[in-house]
């Protein structure tokens, strides 16, 4: 006899993984960035909106009034364009000159860090730019202390009717609060540097705006609290929660193994459920221990140990109450938070979010 699970008919968009988007909680959480800090959101929708859908992030975070939408890549902002988003866009990635055409034909906004690049952009004309000040995290825009190369963007600054902001990047605002004090009076010693104060400064990512308005400047631009990850102390709501269908449920018996490389040898005789999600949907191989039940998934309202290595696609977890075929696992997002998750895997929220597979469907709930 077929068990009646077997028989059921489950939509395509649930069939196997998928991931539910909250979007009333991410508007909920950016209504409390913007309490907190006190300033107008510039929110980071870059990697698609962390994993969970750029456009469809975008239109959510509309209810909040944002000043404009914060990317990585020439290309994520084209993306906004054709969906109709029309507030501004900032390009975080340092410009390159050959990239300037597409910037001006999408009214994209470059973040320009250097002399010869702010020349090449202002030589195009009268559009918009911030200016990035590196301040210590070593990766991009103009050094706080490189007097020379200030000097000369100073000068060009004096007649660039279109520099509209100047920002900074923070390194750990989530933890080491000497260090972001120190960016930002380096931060606002260079300003002083500069020929007048740009109408937009910001330097606040979500653990700095979640400080209170110390650092909220004329704009915070807010990200992985948005989709649920914490910000240093500062708790999210849950915005996404990663979900997969059992698709087997057998028996083993003491000293049979499970997964390649028979990883996990069975104790006892005991049931193993596998779910329909591995590490090609986002769920990741890597742990931070391999020991066998340290990892944990939510699955008919318990926690159950994962066992074995996770495949590309698939996982199994060992089950002592009873399991069914079409029964759905939560990977996080439930029972086992997101920040959690990512801690058992030994990488951080960001990662597993912006992890999730393509054929991972997207499923919007809650639309504000």
């Amino acid at each position: 006899m077929i068990p009646a699970a077997l028989t059921t008919t489950f939509s395509p968009e649930t069939a196997r993984a998928w991931v539910d988007v909250d979007l009333a909680a991410l508007v909920a959480n950016a209504r409390k960035v913007a309490a907190v800090s006190g300033s107008r959101l510039l929110p980071m929708v870059k990697a698609n909106g962390y994993g969970l859908g750029a456009v469809e992030v975008a239109r959510a975070l509309e209810a909040v009034d944002p000043w404009g939408f914060g990317v990585a890549s020439v290309e994520e902002g084209e993306s906004l364009r054709s969906a109709g988003i029309t507030r501004p866009v900032l390009v975080a990635t340092p410009l390159l000159p050959q990239w300037i055409p597409r910037y001006l034909q999408h009214d994209l906004r470059p973040a320009v860090g250097d002399p010869l690049t702010l020349d090449a952009w202002l030589a195009q004309g009268d559009r918009p730019f911030h200016l990035e000040i590196d301040t210590g995290m070593s990766r991009a825009g103009v050094r706080w202390n490189d007097a020379p190369a200030l000097e000369r963007i100073r000068s060009t600054l004096k007649t660039a009717r279109a520099w509209e902001g100047v920002f900074t990047h923070f390194l750990d605002s989530e933890s080491d609060e000497g260090t972001t004090a120190l960016q930002w009076r380096r931060f606002q010693e260079t300003m002083e540097v500069l020929p007048r104060r740009a109408s937009l400064v910001h330097a606040a990512n979500s653990a700095a705006a979640m400080q209170g308005s110390r650092y909220a400047a004329d704009l915070v631009r807010p990200g992985i609290f948005l989709y649920g990850g914490a910000a240093g102390t500062a708790t999210p709501q849950p915005v996404a929660a990663l979900r997969a269908r059992v698709v087997a449920v057998r028996s083993v018996d003491p000293g049979d193994t499970v997964g390649y490389g028979g990883s996990f040898r069975s104790e006892r005789r005991c049931n193993i459920a596998t779910l329909a999600v591995g590490y090609a949907d986002g769920f990741p191989r890597s742990a931070r221990n391999s020991q066998a039940g340290l990892r944990e998934i939510e699955l008919n309202g318990r926690l159950v140990p994962l066992v074995a290595r996770v495949t590309m696609d698939m996982c199994m977890v060992l089950v002592d109450e009873p399991v069914v075929v079409g029964d759905v696992g939560t990977v996080y997002g439930g029972l086992v938070s997101l920040d959690r998750q990512a801690d058992m895997a030994g990488t951080i929220s960001y990662e597993l979010l912006t992890r999730i597979g393509s054929r991972v469907n997207r499923l919007y709930r809650n639309s504000p």
